[in-house]
């Protein structure tokens, strides 16, 4: 997709240069009052082109910089709501062995407390 994006620009410039070198011819513009301007046609017709496309490239980074402050509040929303719906889960407390006597060397014998064996 980047290939062909590229060609196409590359194919806009080649053809916008072409224009430019077939028309490069003074050109005289009634400005109001007694201005006069005198210009190249190519530098008067790209200026009117960057000077029409300026209103839609302000609106669609307004655009974009409110959908953008939409996406965060929305985001930071979801995750309020599920950090406030998750359940608590208790730290995890390892277990810890009861402490035990060593048994005595001797045998216990059948007539011992403990019983037999």
């Amino acid at each position: 997709m980047q290939f062909l994006r590229t060609a196409f620009w590359v194919v806009i410039a080649v053809a916008l240069a072409f224009f430019c070198m077939a028309n490069y011819v003074p050109v005289t513009v009634r400005l109001w009052g007694d201005m006069v301007m005198e210009t190249k046609l190519p530098v008067l017709l790209i200026g009117a082109f960057l000077l029409g496309a300026l209103p839609f490239w302000v609106m669609a980074r307004a655009t974009r910089w409110r959908m953008r402050r939409r996406l965060d509040s929305t985001e930071r929303a979801l995750v309020a709501a599920t950090a406030s719906a998750a359940p608590t889960v208790p730290a995890f407390t390892p277990m810890t062995t009861p402490d035990v006597t060593p048994l005595p060397d001797q045998p216990i014998s059948p007539t011992s407390p403990a019983g037999p064996l």
